[in-house]
C-alpha cells in the first residue's frame, strides 16, 4: 500500500479510494438510457473522468470501483489501461455498494479511505488532500462549500410555504473520507441492524457515533445529474488546453523474415534494424505522445546504449508515453499514424493495427488511425531500403496545461 508524501498539512498514512458508480438513475435524460456515469463527456465517460481524477492525484495505490453487474465487463475495459484498480459488485442500495467497497479493501486495511461519487468528474487534488489532512480515528472528513442562495421550503403544488435560514448549511460533496476501520465498523453494524437508508456515507459514520469535520471542497466539484449540468460540464472541457505532437521515425531493412509494425508482426521478405524491434509507426507515436508535454523524446527515455532494451517490444514504450501524460493531467483525445513503405501491404493488417493501439493509449476504436502510403519508387523507401511511419496524437491538459 502506498505511503502518502509528506506534505504541508498531510500526515505520512495509506490510503485507497472507493468510487461508487452501481447506480441505474437515469435521470440524466433523453436519447441516453443508460446510468449516468457511462454518459460520453468530451468522448469519455462521466466515470472514466472520475477515475482519472483520482489516479492523477498520486495519493491512491489501490481504487476500488463498485458497479453493477452487468456493467463489470465494460468497465475493466474502459479502466484497464490505470494501474491500481480493483472492482466489486454494488447491491440494491448505495450504502450496499460502498459495504461492498470497503469489504474488497478488507484485506489491504489502508488507514484512511476515500469515498467519490462516480458522476463527480471534476474533483480537484487539493480538494482530496484536505480531505486526508482532516481525517482522524473518530473523525470523518466532508467536503463541502456555503450555500449562497435563499432557500425556499415549496409544497407539491409548487408554493412557497417558507424561507429557510441558511445560516450554518452548506453542500455536501464528496470524497468523503474516514478511518478505515472506522467506517468499515459502521457500515458491519449497519447492515446488522437492517439499516440500509443510508444515502450519504457521513451519515453511517454520523449515526455510529463518528464525528465529521467539514472542510473545503470546490465550486467546480459538481455532481451531474440532470441533462443542463451535462450540458455545462461539456461546455466547461472545450476550455481546454489541447495539445497536439508529431513524431517521425524510420529504420532501415534488412535481410530477414518478418517486421513489427503498430504492434503487430507481419510476414516479411526482409526485416527492420533497430536496437529494439524497430517498430518504426510505435515510436514515431511515442515522441507524438511525449511532444505534447514536453517530455523529450524516446531517446531520452530509451537511450539506444542501454542494453535492456535490446530487442524490446515497441509497446513498452508507448505505454510510458502515455503513462507520461496522465502524470501531466493529460488526456488522449486522437493518435493517427502514417505508415510509409512500398512493401508488405498494410491494409489487410490495419484492423490488428488499430486494435493495438487502441489498448496501449486507451481509446476508443473510433478515436485510432492507421494509413498507409507508398514513396511511388523514389527515394530509399521507393527502393525498399527501409520504413518510415509518421505520427500526430491530440492530449487534452485541462485549463491549467500540463503539470
Amino acid at each position: 500500500m502506498i505511503i502518502l508524501p509528506a506534505e504541508p498539512g498531510l500526515p505520512r498514512r495509506s490510503a485507497a479510494a472507493i468510487v461508487v458508480a452501481a447506480g441505474r438513475g437515469l435521470r440524466a435524460g433523453p436519447p441516453f438510457d443508460e446510468p449516468k456515469q457511462f454518459r460520453l463527456l468530451a468522448g469519455r465517460p462521466v466515470l472514466e473522468h472520475a477515475v482519472a481524477r483520482l489516479v492523477e492525484s498520486g495519493f491512491f495505490a489501490t481504487i476500488v470501483v463498485v458497479v453493477h453487474p452487468d456493467d463489470l465487463d465494460r468497465t475493466r475495459q474502459l479502466l484497464s489501461v490505470y494501474d491500481g484498480i480493483d472492482f466489486a459488485l454494488g447491491g440494491a442500495t448505495r450504502q450496499q455498494s460502498v459495504f461492498a467497497g470497503l469489504d474488497r479493501l478488507r484485506d489491504a486495511a489502508p488507514e484512511v479511505v476515500l469515498i467519490h461519487d462516480a458522476a463527480r468528474p471534476f474533483v480537484d487534488r487539493d480538494t482530496i488532500g484536505r480531505v486526508i489532512a482532516a481525517i482522524e480515528p473518530r473523525l470523518a472528513a466532508l467536503p463541502g462549500s456555503a450555500i449562497a442562495d435563499t432557500l425556499k421550503r415549496v409544497d407539491a403544488a409548487g408554493r412557497v410555504q417558507a424561507t429557510v435560514d441558511r445560516t450554518g448549511i452548506h453542500g455536501a460533496q464528496t470524497p468523503q473520507g474516514f478511518d478505515f476501520r472506522t467506517i468499515l465498523a459502521a457500515h458491519e453494524r449497519a447492515a446488522a441492524e437492517g439499516r440500509h437508508d443510508f444515502t450519504d456515507d457521513t451519515a453511517v459514520a454520523e449515526w455510529a457515533g463518528c464525528a465529521v469535520r467539514l472542510v473545503e471542497g470546490s465550486p467546480d466539484n459538481v455532481k451531474l445529474t440532470y441533462p443542463g449540468d451535462f450540458e455545462r460540464a461539456e461546455a466547461r472541457l472545450r476550455m481546454i488546453d489541447v495539445r497536439t505532437g508529431n513524431g517521425y521515425d524510420v529504420h532501415q531493412l534488412v535481410p530477414g523474415d518478418h517486421v513489427t509494425l503498430c504492434g503487430v508482426r507481419i510476414a516479411h521478405d526482409g526485416a527492420l534494424s533497430g536496437h529494439s524491434d524497430a517498430d518504426v509507426g510505435l515510436h514515431a507515436l511515442t515522441d507524438a505522445l511525449l511532444a505534447t508535454c514536453g517530455a523529450g523524446d524516446i531517446g531520452t527515455h530509451f537511450p539506444p546504449t542501454d542494453e535492456r532494451w535490446r530487442g524490446a517490444a515497441s509497446h513498452i514504450f508507448v505505454r510510458h508515453a502515455v503513462s507520461i501524460v496522465r502524470e501531466n493531467g493529460g488526456r488522449i483525445c486522437n493518435v493517427d499514424v502514417t505508415l510509409i513503405a512500398e512493401a508488405p501491404k498494410i491494409m489487410p493488417h490495419r484492423d490488428a493495427m488499430c486494435a493495438a493501439l487502441a489498448e496501449m493509449t486507451g481509446l476508443d476504436a473510433g478515436r485510432v488511425s492507421v494509413k498507409a502510403t507508398t514513396n511511388e519508387g523514389i527515394g530509399f523507401i521507393g527502393r525498399r531500403e527501409g520504413i518510415a511511419a509518421i505520427a500526430t496524437a491530440s492530449v487534452s491538459y485541462g485549463e491549467a496545461g500540463p503539470r
